[in-house]
């Protein structure tokens, strides 16, 4: 390989860490929402049938 004066930049060696665990002001869990999205098309269901 040539040397033509073009330096890429070198590795962390694995020295990068990141934070494992997030913190946020609203913590869900994901049955929580599972169970938001099935209220929610239940209710979609019950408007078109009560809407006609």
């Amino acid at each position: 390989m040539a040397d033509d004066g073009i330096n890429m930049p070198t590795g962390f060696g694995g020295l990068m860490r990141f934070k494992d665990e997030y913190d946020s002001f609203l913590n869900l869990k994901p049955v929580h929402v599972i169970v938001f999205i099935i209220l929610i098309v239940v209710f979609r269901v019950l408007l078109q049938i009560f809407m006609k």
